[in-house]
C-alpha cells in the first residue's frame, strides 16, 4: 500500500493508524501547492480531487477520504473495535471529519480575522464535547483506535492555529498520551515532524 500524504496534514492520522498496526506503508510526500508528489507525478491523476489522503491498495486500486482510509487501515490492522463499538469509532470519525476538520478551513484559507475568530469558538466549542465524553484514555474507552489518530491530528492544528485548550484537561492528557505511542513517534519522525 501507497498512501499519499503531507506532513502534518490530516493524512498523518492515517499514517499513525498504519504504524501503530505494524502495517507496511509506502509513503510519497505531496506538495499541496503545486499537486506534484515527490516523486514528479501529477497528484490530480492519482487523486482527481487533489487532496490527501489517497490510498494506492495492493490489488491497485485507490481510497480517498479518512473516514474510508481510517476504517480500512484499522481494519487490516485489527484495530477497529468490533460490534455495535465498530459503529461509534466510525461516528467519532465522521464528527472528527465534518464538525471539526472541517471548521479549519477559514484558518487555513487567511480568511479575515471576524471569520477566523469565529471558526477557533466553533472548533473550542466541539472540542468541550469530545472533553466531556473522554470517560477513558481513548475516545473508545481504554484501547488506542482509529478516531484517536484523527483527534490527536485536530489536537495538533489546534496548537499550530492559536486554539486555546486551557481547561481541558481529559484532551490535554489524551495528547500527552498519544504523543507518546511508538506509532505516533514514529509517523511524525518519518513525517519530518
Amino acid at each position: 500500500m501507497k498512501l499519499y500524504y503531507a506532513p502534518g496534514a490530516c493524512s498523518l492520522a492515517d499514517h499513525i493508524v498504519a504504524a501503530e498496526g505494524g502495517l507496511p506503508l509506502e509513503l510519497e510526500k505531496v506538495d499541496l501547492k503545486t499537486h506534484t508528489t515527490e516523486t514528479g507525478a501529477d497528484y490530480k491523476a492519482i487523486n482527481p480531487k487533489g487532496y490527501v489522503p489517497a490510498l494506492t491498495l495492493d490489488d491497485g486500486g485507490l481510497l480517498t477520504e479518512n473516514v474510508a482510509i481510517l476504517a480500512y487501515l484499522g481494519d487490516k490492522a485489527g484495530l477497529m473495535p468490533g460490534g455495535i463499538d465498530r459503529y461509534h469509532a466510525l461516528e467519532w470519525i465522521g464528527f472528527l471529519n465534518s464538525e471539526i476538520h472541517k471548521s479549519f478551513g477559514p484558518l487555513f484559507g487567511k480568511a479575515p480575522e471576524p471569520e477566523e475568530d469565529k471558526a477557533r469558538r466553533k472548533i473550542r466549542d466541539r472540542l468541550e464535547l469530545v472533553e466531556k465524553k473522554l470517560s477513558g484514555d481513548y475516545l473508545m474507552g481504554g484501547r488506542f483506535s482509529p478516531p484517536d489518530a484523527y483527534l490527536f491530528v485536530m489536537l495538533r492544528w489546534c496548537e499550530k492555529m492559536g486554539i486555546d485548550l486551557s481547561g481541558l484537561p481529559r484532551l490535554s492528557a489524551f495528547k500527552d498520551r498519544m504523543q507518546a505511542r511508538p506509532g505516533v513517534a514514529r509517523a511524525l519522525k518519518e513525517e519530518g515532524l
